[in-house]
């Protein structure tokens, strides 16, 4: 048998037939899988309908704290093979940061999740949310209101930082199929975005924020739970085991630790704490507070995983150089290779060498107010009262003032030596160290006392018209 081409390029032949039906039927299989696949709207792992479930809380401010907890959940839940993670969120929002390395690791995980809102995921929880593999909120409950704020709580109006959170946002809501637009009115309040299914429209200078059933009818949540058994129901679960993932002790003082406001202050204990041992020696009290406060700082920065041993030894050297610096001549190479160590071992130690960098400029300035004020107070105990002599030559310190010697002025007698011009004379009957105003005088000379001042007696020669 021949297979032959004809003019429309059709192979011929029982064999291409069967080769032309084969491949028809690879393609209906293929257009199959993308219809289920477009008619399901969501894509990554489906839960089995049993196994175990990882329940982890998420019900504090989205800091540094929180990823390092989340991260460490995630993995064991991961490496159980657990078929459910559920968030159970109830969140102000808080670090941008942190958001989106927590929204990235929610997304990279090889176990289905699903987010249930059982407060407010507002801000950077709604962004948490929105990364999940769906999405179940508790009656009463809001997600939304994501607009940019600084520390003080007020907006932010820079368009680049804006913009990047809007878009972070959009693809989170794209990422399982919802109105990006939405996502982007949570964030914008320079948007004007219509809610058809609402029956209302967000004007300029509102943000979105949605109910639970608000946000059901417009598809930004796939259903409305009264529990986790019941949101854990409906993605298709029958019977499950539960396992609940609380943050340990130490990662509790670890979240709290790495916050801004914590951070800072825990600087500002420790640089003034320390200067104040050094500058004030025997107080003690400023010393163990200082070493406990950078303990806490590097322990809160270890438990999240930021701070490695290398930090810690560059800010243990630098503290050496410092006090090496108090007592051995360096021309300051001591103390400049001190602060560059302690400054380098903070800033490698926190998750943003920026934001630890600013955190230590402020915290030395208010340091080093407080250390002028201790200083000030502390003066006459201070480290530089060691340079200074104190000791004073008094008769009550057992001290013997010279004798005055005023009573010589007047007083004659002869000249034991020459003087030239100084020299040995006896005065009354007394051998004594005397000197004239520059004139040389023979020995066996008479003499007249003219100064007597400290140790020094001044003699002039006595001439022959002034003894007649």
């Amino acid at each position: 048998m021949r297979w032959r081409n004809d003019a429309g390029g059709r192979l011929a032949g029982p064999i291409g037939r069967l080769l032309l039906a084969f491949a028809a039927s690879l393609l209906l299989i293929w257009s199959g899988a993308g219809i289920a696949q477009a008619a399901d709207g969501k894509d990554g792992p489906k839960p089995a309908e049993n196994g175990t479930v990882y329940v982890i809380p998420v019900k504090m401010t989205v800091e540094r704290g929180l990823a390092s907890f989340l991260d460490r959940a995630l993995t064991e839940a991961e490496e159980a093979r657990a078929a459910l993670v559920v968030l159970k969120i109830d969140t102000p929002g808080g670090s941008l940061q942190s958001a989106d390395e927590i929204g990235n690791r929610i997304r990279s995980t090889a176990v289905p999740t699903l987010a249930f809102v059982d407060g407010k995921a507002a801000s950077a929880g709604a962004y948490l949310a929105l990364n999940a593999g769906s999405l179940a909120m508790a009656p009463g409950s809001t997600i939304g209101a994501a607009m940019v704020v600084n520390g003080s709580g007020e907006a932010v109006d820079n368009p680049k930082t804006v913009s990047f959170w809007t878009s972070e946002m959009q693809a989170a809501a794209q990422l399982n199929g919802r109105d990006p637009a939405i996502a982007a009115g949570m964030v914008d309040p320079g948007l004007v975005v219509e809610l058809k299914e609402l029956g209302r429209t967000k004007q300029k200078g509102q943000i979105i924020s949605l109910t639970a059933d608000d946000a059901l009818k417009v598809g930004y949540a796939d259903v409305v739970a009264k529990s986790v058994d019941e949101a854990i129901r409906w993605t298709g679960m029958s019977q499950w085991t539960t396992v609940d993932i609380k943050p340990s002790l130490a990662e509790k003082l670890s979240h709290a630790i790495t916050s801004g406001g914590m951070t800072t202050l825990l600087l500002i204990l420790g640089i003034a704490g320390i200067l104040i041992e050094l500058l004030v020696p025997g107080f003690g009290a400023p010393g163990i507070i200082g070493i406990v406060s950078f303990g806490l700082y590097f322990f809160g920065q270890y438990i999240a995983g930021f701070a490695g041993a290398e930090s810690i030894v560059l800010f243990a050297l630098g503290i050496l150089f410092l006090i090496l610096e108090m007592f051995v001549p360096s021309f300051g190479i001591l103390g400049v290779l001190g602060v560059a160590g302690v400054a380098t071992g903070i800033a490698i130690a926190a998750y943003d060498t920026g934001d630890a960098l600013r955190a230590l400029g402020i915290a030395g300035l208010i340091a080093l107010a407080i250390v002028a004020v201790f200083a000030y107070a502390f003066r006459r105990k201070g480290i530089w009262n060691r340079f200074i002599l104190k000791d004073q030559l008094t008769t009550e310190q057992g001290y013997i003032p010279q004798e005055s010697r005023e009573s010589w002025i007047g007083r004659e007698g002869v000249s034991l030596s020459a003087l030239r011009p100084a020299g040995v004379a006896d005065i009354g009957g007394q051998r004594v160290d005397v000197v004239t105003s520059g004139e040389f005088v023979e020995r066996d000379r008479p003499l007249r006392v003219t100064a007597a001042d400290g140790t020094r007696i001044v003699v002039r020669e006595i001439r022959a018209a002034e003894t007649e």
